[in-house]
């Protein structure tokens, strides 16, 4: 279900933003697919193990998010960076709204 409501944001972001958009999206949601995957083994977890769960999550996030910028950075031709990072906003945020369906 988390992947079919994402593709379906990347294919929104994907035909507003074009190709590096797409790109942006796909990568946000390969990242929230990690970050979910690692987070729903711990959710009945005592609370350190959860939190150190969910730290990880926001970590794949944020190196997701880093590598799709510097490499936007370094090759603008290829991957202009506005686009791409802001199809990658477009994809996480809702995704980050409907999480919690997806880990119960």
């Amino acid at each position: 279900m988390l992947l079919g409501c994402g593709a379906g944001l990347v294919g929104a972001v994907g035909w507003l933003g074009g190709r590096s958009g797409a790109i942006g999206g796909t990568v946000a949601l390969v990242a929230q697919v990690a970050a979910v995957t690692l987070l729903r083994p711990a959710m009945r977890d005592p609370t350190p193990r959860f939190l150190a769960r969910w730290l990880g999550g926001m970590a794949v996030r944020a190196v997701a998010l880093a590598a799709l910028l510097a490499v936007s950075v370094a090759r603008r031709d290829v991957l202009p960076p506005l686009p791409a990072s802001l199809g990658f906003l477009g994809v996480l945020l809702p995704l980050l709204f409907v999480e919690t369906r997806f880990l119960k």
